[in-house]
Protein backbone atom coordinates (compact mmCIF):
# COMPACT_ATOMS: atom_id res chain seq x y z
CA UNK A 1 0.00 0.00 0.00
CA UNK A 2 1.56 3.32 -1.10
CA UNK A 3 2.28 5.30 2.12
CA UNK A 4 1.77 8.77 0.03
CA UNK A 5 -1.78 9.72 0.01
CA UNK A 6 -3.18 9.71 -3.60
CA UNK A 7 -4.45 13.47 -3.33
CA UNK A 8 -0.99 14.54 -3.57
CA UNK A 9 -0.30 12.87 -6.95
CA UNK A 10 -3.15 15.84 -8.69
CA UNK A 11 -0.86 18.95 -7.80
CA UNK A 12 2.50 19.56 -8.23
CA UNK A 13 5.36 21.72 -6.77
CA UNK A 14 4.87 25.49 -6.83
CA UNK A 15 6.82 26.48 -10.05
CA UNK A 16 7.79 30.04 -9.13
CA UNK A 17 9.19 28.88 -5.66
CA UNK A 18 11.18 26.34 -7.40
CA UNK A 19 12.42 28.95 -9.64
CA UNK A 20 13.05 30.99 -6.71
CA UNK A 21 15.18 28.26 -5.32
CA UNK A 22 17.02 27.12 -7.79
CA UNK A 23 18.61 30.89 -8.69
CA UNK A 24 19.19 31.46 -4.27
CA UNK A 25 21.05 27.59 -4.79
CA UNK A 26 23.13 28.69 -7.87
CA UNK A 27 23.85 31.92 -5.96
CA UNK A 28 24.95 30.10 -3.29
CA UNK A 29 27.11 27.88 -5.51
CA UNK A 30 29.29 30.87 -6.59
CA UNK A 31 26.81 31.39 -10.50
CA UNK A 32 26.09 34.84 -11.57
CA UNK A 33 22.30 34.01 -11.32
CA UNK A 34 19.94 37.82 -11.33
CA UNK A 35 16.81 36.07 -10.23
CA UNK A 36 13.56 37.63 -11.81
CA UNK A 37 11.06 35.03 -10.75
CA UNK A 38 10.40 36.18 -7.22
CA UNK A 39 6.77 37.90 -6.55
CA UNK A 40 7.83 39.85 -3.96
CA UNK A 41 8.53 43.71 -3.71
CA UNK A 42 12.26 44.25 -2.92
CA UNK A 43 11.30 47.59 -0.86
CA UNK A 44 11.84 47.05 2.89
CA UNK A 45 8.84 46.55 5.32
CA UNK A 46 8.38 50.57 6.22
CA UNK A 47 9.16 50.89 9.54
CA UNK A 48 6.07 52.52 11.05
CA UNK A 49 4.48 48.80 10.33
CA UNK A 50 8.07 46.89 11.84
CA UNK A 51 7.69 49.35 14.66
CA UNK A 52 4.17 48.59 15.35
CA UNK A 53 5.07 44.38 15.72
CA UNK A 54 8.00 45.41 18.36
CA UNK A 55 5.33 47.80 20.10
CA UNK A 56 3.23 44.64 20.48
CA UNK A 57 5.72 42.08 21.50
CA UNK A 58 6.44 44.58 24.15
CA UNK A 59 3.29 44.50 25.56
CA UNK A 60 2.62 40.98 25.52
CA UNK A 61 0.73 40.38 22.24
CA UNK A 62 2.35 37.48 21.56
CA UNK A 63 -0.06 34.61 22.40
CA UNK A 64 -2.81 33.09 20.67
CA UNK A 65 -5.28 35.31 18.92
CA UNK A 66 -9.00 33.94 17.40
CA UNK A 67 -9.02 32.04 14.61
CA UNK A 68 -10.40 34.78 12.46
CA UNK A 69 -8.16 37.59 13.53
CA UNK A 70 -7.51 39.76 16.55
CA UNK A 71 -10.84 41.90 16.84
CA UNK A 72 -7.89 45.11 15.59
CA UNK A 73 -7.44 43.63 12.62
CA UNK A 74 -10.15 42.31 11.53
CA UNK A 75 -11.77 46.38 12.48
CA UNK A 76 -9.05 47.56 10.03
CA UNK A 77 -10.34 45.53 7.74
CA UNK A 78 -13.43 46.40 7.62
CA UNK A 79 -12.73 50.33 7.31
CA UNK A 80 -10.40 49.51 4.51
CA UNK A 81 -12.98 47.52 2.63
CA UNK A 82 -15.19 50.36 3.37
CA UNK A 83 -12.67 53.62 2.58
CA UNK A 84 -11.03 51.71 -0.29
CA UNK A 85 -13.63 49.69 -1.81
CA UNK A 86 -17.24 50.82 -0.85
CA UNK A 87 -17.68 47.38 0.42
CA UNK A 88 -19.69 47.12 3.79
CA UNK A 89 -18.48 44.34 5.86
CA UNK A 90 -18.65 43.59 9.80
CA UNK A 91 -15.86 42.12 11.60
CA UNK A 92 -17.72 38.72 11.90
CA UNK A 93 -17.43 38.70 7.71
CA UNK A 94 -13.57 38.86 7.86
CA UNK A 95 -11.02 35.97 8.38
CA UNK A 96 -7.23 36.80 8.31
CA UNK A 97 -5.05 33.89 7.15
CA UNK A 98 -1.51 32.94 6.71
CA UNK A 99 -1.10 35.55 3.55
CA UNK A 100 -3.40 35.08 0.47
CA UNK A 101 -3.22 31.30 -0.17
CA UNK A 102 -4.17 30.22 2.68
CA UNK A 103 -7.46 31.96 2.48
CA UNK A 104 -7.89 30.22 -1.33
CA UNK A 105 -7.29 26.86 0.59
CA UNK A 106 -9.87 27.85 2.75
CA UNK A 107 -12.35 28.96 1.03
CA UNK A 108 -12.41 26.01 -1.71
CA UNK A 109 -11.88 22.95 0.68
CA UNK A 110 -14.52 24.35 2.60
CA UNK A 111 -16.86 24.31 -0.47
CA UNK A 112 -15.72 22.23 -3.47
CA UNK A 113 -17.28 18.38 -3.59
CA UNK A 114 -16.03 15.90 -6.02
CA UNK A 115 -17.27 17.09 -9.63
CA UNK A 116 -17.57 20.71 -8.76
CA UNK A 117 -16.03 23.40 -11.16
CA UNK A 118 -13.90 26.48 -11.14
CA UNK A 119 -13.90 28.72 -13.48
CA UNK A 120 -9.98 29.89 -13.91
CA UNK A 121 -8.66 32.76 -16.71
CA UNK A 122 -5.44 31.69 -18.25
CA UNK A 123 -2.89 32.94 -17.32
CA UNK A 124 -3.86 32.44 -14.14
CA UNK A 125 -1.78 32.70 -10.77
CA UNK A 126 0.02 28.96 -10.54
CA UNK A 127 -1.89 27.59 -7.36
CA UNK A 128 -5.50 28.65 -8.20
CA UNK A 129 -5.55 25.19 -10.22
CA UNK A 130 -3.69 23.14 -7.68
CA UNK A 131 -5.71 24.25 -4.76
CA UNK A 132 -9.04 23.71 -7.02
CA UNK A 133 -7.35 19.96 -7.55
CA UNK A 134 -6.60 19.48 -4.22
CA UNK A 135 -9.77 20.01 -3.03
CA UNK A 136 -11.44 17.66 -5.22
CA UNK A 137 -12.76 20.11 -7.84
CA UNK A 138 -11.82 20.23 -11.37
CA UNK A 139 -10.33 23.81 -12.72
CA UNK A 140 -12.26 24.79 -16.20
CA UNK A 141 -9.38 26.70 -17.99
CA UNK A 142 -10.06 29.56 -20.37
CA UNK A 143 -7.56 30.92 -22.62
CA UNK A 144 -6.72 34.50 -22.12
CA UNK A 145 -4.27 34.96 -25.06
CA UNK A 146 -2.43 38.43 -25.86
CA UNK A 147 -5.04 39.46 -28.52
CA UNK A 148 -7.94 39.71 -25.56
CA UNK A 149 -5.44 41.74 -23.18
CA UNK A 150 -4.68 38.48 -21.31
CA UNK A 151 -8.34 39.11 -20.12
CA UNK A 152 -11.59 36.85 -19.43
CA UNK A 153 -14.21 38.09 -22.50
CA UNK A 154 -18.26 38.07 -21.25
CA UNK A 155 -18.32 35.72 -24.68
CA UNK A 156 -15.63 33.03 -23.06
CA UNK A 157 -17.21 33.27 -20.09
CA UNK A 158 -20.91 32.36 -20.45
CA UNK A 159 -19.41 29.67 -22.63
CA UNK A 160 -17.76 28.17 -19.56
CA UNK A 161 -20.72 28.41 -17.19
CA UNK A 162 -22.21 24.86 -16.53
CA UNK A 163 -24.55 23.16 -14.07
CA UNK A 164 -21.18 22.74 -12.03
CA UNK A 165 -19.76 25.65 -11.92
CA UNK A 166 -19.39 26.73 -8.15
CA UNK A 167 -16.71 29.57 -8.42
CA UNK A 168 -15.18 32.12 -10.98
CA UNK A 169 -11.59 33.29 -9.66
CA UNK A 170 -10.62 37.41 -11.24
CA UNK A 171 -7.38 38.10 -10.16
CA UNK A 172 -6.91 41.83 -11.17
CA UNK A 173 -3.93 43.29 -11.43
CA UNK A 174 -2.86 40.05 -12.65
CA UNK A 175 0.14 37.91 -11.76
CA UNK A 176 1.70 36.57 -14.13
CA UNK A 177 0.70 39.42 -16.50
CA UNK A 178 -0.09 42.22 -14.87
CA UNK A 179 -3.39 43.07 -16.68
CA UNK A 180 -6.19 44.69 -15.27
CA UNK A 181 -10.04 45.04 -15.59
CA UNK A 182 -11.16 48.39 -16.22
CA UNK A 183 -14.99 49.11 -15.02
CA UNK A 184 -16.40 48.64 -17.85
CA UNK A 185 -14.90 45.22 -18.51
CA UNK A 186 -15.70 43.91 -14.64
CA UNK A 187 -19.36 45.16 -15.53
CA UNK A 188 -19.18 43.29 -18.69
CA UNK A 189 -18.14 40.23 -16.83
CA UNK A 190 -20.57 40.68 -13.73
CA UNK A 191 -23.42 41.26 -15.83
CA UNK A 192 -22.91 37.40 -17.03
CA UNK A 193 -22.76 36.77 -13.59
CA UNK A 194 -26.13 37.89 -12.22
CA UNK A 195 -27.39 35.89 -14.44
CA UNK A 196 -25.88 32.67 -12.88
CA UNK A 197 -27.24 32.84 -9.37
CA UNK A 198 -25.13 28.79 -8.82
CA UNK A 199 -22.08 30.81 -9.65
CA UNK A 200 -19.97 32.69 -6.70
CA UNK A 201 -17.02 35.33 -7.47
CA UNK A 202 -13.36 34.68 -5.83
CA UNK A 203 -11.54 37.96 -6.65
CA UNK A 204 -8.01 37.84 -6.00
CA UNK A 205 -7.50 41.78 -5.68
CA UNK A 206 -3.45 41.00 -3.85
CA UNK A 207 -2.18 43.86 -6.47
CA UNK A 208 -5.26 46.44 -5.54
CA UNK A 209 -2.82 49.23 -4.94
CA UNK A 210 0.20 48.13 -7.64
CA UNK A 211 -1.64 50.44 -10.71
CA UNK A 212 -0.35 52.52 -13.25
CA UNK A 213 -0.48 55.21 -15.59
CA UNK A 214 -4.12 56.26 -14.09
CA UNK A 215 -5.12 52.45 -14.16
CA UNK A 216 -8.65 52.39 -11.64
CA UNK A 217 -8.89 49.58 -9.62
CA UNK A 218 -12.00 48.23 -8.75
CA UNK A 219 -13.47 44.42 -8.07
CA UNK A 220 -17.03 43.10 -8.96
CA UNK A 221 -19.37 43.54 -5.78
CA UNK A 222 -18.18 47.24 -5.86
CA UNK A 223 -19.64 47.18 -9.34
CA UNK A 224 -22.21 45.04 -9.07
CA UNK A 225 -23.78 45.44 -5.70
CA UNK A 226 -25.93 42.61 -6.63
CA UNK A 227 -23.05 39.74 -6.15
CA UNK A 228 -22.45 40.86 -3.05
CA UNK A 229 -24.04 37.69 -1.28
CA UNK A 230 -22.08 35.84 -3.86
CA UNK A 231 -18.71 37.44 -3.72
CA UNK A 232 -15.51 36.28 -1.50
CA UNK A 233 -13.08 39.35 -2.01
CA UNK A 234 -9.76 38.51 -1.05
CA UNK A 235 -6.50 40.66 -0.25
CA UNK A 236 -3.72 40.97 1.69
CA UNK A 237 -0.81 43.13 2.73
CA UNK A 238 1.76 41.09 1.20
CA UNK A 239 2.41 42.99 -1.64
CA UNK A 240 1.64 46.81 -1.27
CA UNK A 241 2.97 47.20 2.07
CA UNK A 242 5.94 44.81 1.21
CA UNK A 243 5.43 42.42 4.13
CA UNK A 244 5.58 38.94 2.06
CA UNK A 245 7.04 37.04 4.85
CA UNK A 246 4.81 38.14 7.71
CA UNK A 247 2.19 36.07 6.39
CA UNK A 248 -1.34 38.18 6.66
CA UNK A 249 -3.73 37.82 4.00
CA UNK A 250 -7.62 38.35 4.69
CA UNK A 251 -11.06 37.24 3.10
CA UNK A 252 -14.33 39.10 3.30
CA UNK A 253 -17.53 37.70 2.56
CA UNK A 254 -21.00 36.13 3.57
CA UNK A 255 -21.28 34.90 7.26
CA UNK A 256 -21.45 31.12 5.76
CA UNK A 257 -18.35 31.03 4.17
CA UNK A 258 -15.98 32.59 6.50
CA UNK A 259 -17.55 30.40 9.57
CA UNK A 260 -16.70 27.56 6.81
CA UNK A 261 -12.77 29.00 6.69
CA UNK A 262 -12.61 29.83 10.00
CA UNK A 263 -13.68 25.89 11.00
CA UNK A 264 -10.35 24.90 8.13
CA UNK A 265 -8.48 27.19 9.70
CA UNK A 266 -9.09 26.08 13.10
CA UNK A 267 -7.58 22.36 12.30
CA UNK A 268 -4.64 23.68 10.48
CA UNK A 269 -2.93 26.62 11.47
CA UNK A 270 -4.97 28.24 14.12
CA UNK A 271 -4.33 32.00 12.73
CA UNK A 272 -1.41 34.02 11.40
CA UNK A 273 1.53 35.48 13.93
CA UNK A 274 0.29 37.95 16.68
CA UNK A 275 3.03 40.19 16.02
CA UNK A 276 2.09 39.78 11.85
CA UNK A 277 -1.10 40.85 12.86
CA UNK A 278 -0.43 43.88 15.07
CA UNK A 279 1.56 44.83 11.82
CA UNK A 280 -0.82 44.92 9.58
CA UNK A 281 -3.24 46.88 11.57
CA UNK A 282 -0.32 49.86 11.74
CA UNK A 283 -0.20 49.10 7.51
CA UNK A 284 -3.87 49.57 7.15
CA UNK A 285 -4.89 52.39 9.20
CA UNK A 286 -1.18 53.80 8.96
CA UNK A 287 0.43 56.19 6.12
CA UNK A 288 0.32 55.20 2.84
CA UNK A 289 2.49 57.82 0.83
CA UNK A 290 5.13 55.45 0.47
CA UNK A 291 2.98 53.65 -2.25
CA UNK A 292 2.94 56.04 -4.89
CA UNK A 293 6.71 56.12 -4.20
CA UNK A 294 7.27 52.80 -4.41
CA UNK A 295 5.30 52.63 -7.58
CA UNK A 296 6.79 55.47 -9.43
CA UNK A 297 9.88 53.62 -9.52
CA UNK A 298 8.48 50.02 -10.39
CA UNK A 299 6.79 52.57 -13.13
CA UNK A 300 9.93 52.73 -14.74
CA UNK A 301 11.05 49.42 -14.25
CA UNK A 302 8.32 48.50 -15.67
CA UNK A 303 9.08 50.96 -18.98
CA UNK A 304 12.58 49.70 -18.76
CA UNK A 305 12.17 46.19 -18.98
CA UNK A 306 9.08 46.66 -21.41
CA UNK A 307 11.65 48.39 -23.69
CA UNK A 308 14.57 46.40 -23.41
CA UNK A 309 13.01 42.92 -23.94
CA UNK A 310 10.79 44.64 -27.11
CA UNK A 311 13.96 44.73 -28.23
CA UNK A 312 15.56 41.14 -28.07
CA UNK A 313 15.05 39.64 -31.03
CA UNK A 314 12.30 37.06 -30.97
CA UNK A 315 10.50 38.87 -28.14
CA UNK A 316 7.28 40.51 -27.75
CA UNK A 317 6.14 42.34 -24.33
CA UNK A 318 2.98 43.84 -23.77
CA UNK A 319 3.02 47.08 -21.07
CA UNK A 320 1.07 45.73 -18.06
CA UNK A 321 -1.04 48.51 -16.01
CA UNK A 322 -0.98 46.91 -12.79
CA UNK A 323 1.51 44.64 -10.41
CA UNK A 324 4.91 44.12 -11.09
CA UNK A 325 5.52 41.09 -13.77
CA UNK A 326 5.43 41.53 -17.96
CA UNK A 327 4.73 38.61 -19.79
CA UNK A 328 6.59 38.46 -22.93
CA UNK A 329 5.67 36.05 -25.75
CA UNK A 330 8.80 34.45 -27.15
CA UNK A 331 7.28 32.72 -30.09
CA UNK A 332 9.30 33.92 -31.89
CA UNK A 333 12.54 31.77 -30.36
CA UNK A 334 10.44 29.07 -30.72
CA UNK A 335 12.37 26.48 -33.46
CA UNK A 336 15.39 28.28 -32.81
CA UNK A 337 19.22 26.30 -31.89
CA UNK A 338 21.23 27.73 -29.14
CA UNK A 339 24.76 27.70 -29.84
CA UNK A 340 24.93 24.19 -28.30
CA UNK A 341 23.04 22.71 -30.85
CA UNK A 342 19.58 22.59 -28.58
CA UNK A 343 16.47 23.34 -30.54
CA UNK A 344 13.92 25.37 -28.50
CA UNK A 345 10.89 23.87 -28.43
CA UNK A 346 8.97 25.06 -25.44
CA UNK A 347 9.03 28.00 -22.82
CA UNK A 348 10.28 26.02 -20.43
CA UNK A 349 13.75 25.69 -22.71
CA UNK A 350 13.63 29.14 -23.15
CA UNK A 351 13.87 30.23 -19.69
CA UNK A 352 16.13 27.11 -19.35
CA UNK A 353 18.64 28.68 -21.56
CA UNK A 354 18.43 32.30 -20.11
CA UNK A 355 19.46 30.33 -16.87
CA UNK A 356 21.82 28.14 -18.90
CA UNK A 357 23.73 30.63 -20.90
CA UNK A 358 23.28 34.07 -19.63
CA UNK A 359 22.50 33.19 -15.54
CA UNK A 360 18.71 34.86 -15.64
CA UNK A 361 16.23 32.90 -14.14
CA UNK A 362 12.48 34.02 -14.85
CA UNK A 363 9.77 32.01 -15.05
CA UNK A 364 8.12 29.68 -18.43
CA UNK A 365 4.83 30.37 -19.10
CA UNK A 366 3.21 26.49 -19.32
CA UNK A 367 3.47 26.98 -15.16
CA UNK A 368 0.44 29.78 -15.29
CA UNK A 369 -1.51 28.16 -18.44
CA UNK A 370 -0.44 29.87 -21.33
CA UNK A 371 2.42 29.19 -23.89
CA UNK A 372 4.64 30.57 -25.42
CA UNK A 373 5.31 33.27 -23.17
CA UNK A 374 7.53 33.89 -19.84
CA UNK A 375 7.16 35.57 -16.61
CA UNK A 376 9.35 38.83 -15.10
CA UNK A 377 9.16 40.02 -11.69
CA UNK A 378 10.39 43.71 -12.27
CA UNK A 379 11.01 43.92 -8.32
CA UNK A 380 14.27 44.29 -8.15
CA UNK A 381 17.09 46.69 -8.73
CA UNK A 382 16.65 49.14 -12.28
CA UNK A 383 20.42 48.24 -12.59
CA UNK A 384 19.89 44.16 -12.02
CA UNK A 385 17.04 44.56 -14.63
CA UNK A 386 18.89 46.49 -17.22
CA UNK A 387 21.69 44.28 -16.84
CA UNK A 388 19.36 40.99 -16.80
CA UNK A 389 17.37 42.27 -20.05
CA UNK A 390 21.10 42.77 -21.81
CA UNK A 391 21.43 39.37 -20.94
CA UNK A 392 18.32 38.32 -22.54
CA UNK A 393 18.90 40.36 -25.54
CA UNK A 394 22.26 38.89 -25.82
CA UNK A 395 21.05 35.06 -25.36
CA UNK A 396 18.25 35.40 -28.27
CA UNK A 397 20.71 36.71 -30.67
CA UNK A 398 23.14 34.05 -30.07
CA UNK A 399 19.74 31.54 -31.65
CA UNK A 400 20.18 30.45 -34.94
Amino acid sequence: MPFIAARLSRIKPSPTIAVATKARELKAAGRDVIGLGAGEPDFDTPDHIKEAAKAAMDRGETKYTAVAGTPELRQAIVDKLKRDNDLDYTTEQISVGCGGKQNIYNALMATLDPGDEVIIPAPYWVSYPDITLLAEGTPVIVDCPAEAGFKLTPEALEAAITAKTKWLILNSPSNPTGAGYSRADMKALTDVLVKHDHVWVMTDDMYEHLVYDDFEFVTPAQVEPALFGRTLTLNGVSKAYCMTGWRVGYAAGPDEIIKAMNKIQSQSTTHTASVSQAAAVAALNGPHDFIAEHNAIFKERRDLVVSMLNQAKGLSCPTPVGAFYVYPSCAGMIGKTTPEGKTLETDEDVVGYFLESEGVAAVHGEAFGLSPHFRVSYATSTELLKEACIRIQRACAALT
